[in-house]
Order: structure tokens, then sequence, then C-alpha cells
């Protein structure tokens, strides 16, 4: 199981919000996630859709190829804590 404290806190479902976040569209965050069972820990890349400064979440598409994280899939839509992200990369 992945530990709910460290796991992205929901699909996308409409919390999209109009106004811009700490991150904006098209960046890419690398955030980390923890597999309680085993004790792995897993980096992925997310394309940002959007972010929401006063929930601290950032919304977008899974962009790397899970290895150890089974149960989600690359190209997924996934809201990621703020507290959860490594990296942030802004590619012009």
């Amino acid at each position: 199981m992945w530990s709910q404290e460290r796991q992205f806190h929901g699909m996308l479902g409409g919390r999209m919000s109009d106004d811009m976040g700490r991150y904006a569209k098209g960046d890419h965050v690398k955030f980390d996630v923890l597999n309680e069972g085993s004790g792995e820990s897993e980096w992925m890349w997310l394309l940002v859709e959007s972010s929401d400064d006063s929930e601290e979440l950032v919304f977008g598409s899974l962009d790397s190829q899970p290895v150890a994280a089974t149960d989600i899939r690359l190209g997924q839509e996934l809201a990621v804590s703020y507290d959860n992200i490594r990296e942030h990369r802004r590619f012009t």
C-alpha cells in the first residue's frame, strides 16, 4: 500500500482553479511516493496543468513510467501535495 501522507492526494476531478499558483501549466515537478509495504521510494515527474496555492496542490498528468508504483500509470491525471515535490523545472 502507498502511504496516505506521502501519496498524491486525489485525482484531478475538476478541482483545477483559474488562478495561477506557484506552478504553471507546462512546468514539470518531480515528486516522491513511498511504498509502505516494501519501503521503496520512487521519484516521478508530473506535467503540470495547474496548481492551487491555498490547498497546496499541483494538478497534472504523470510524465514518468512507474516501476515500483503499480497502482498508477503513465499519463494518469493526479493531484500532488506541495509537500511531496522535490524538484521543479520550467522548460522554455
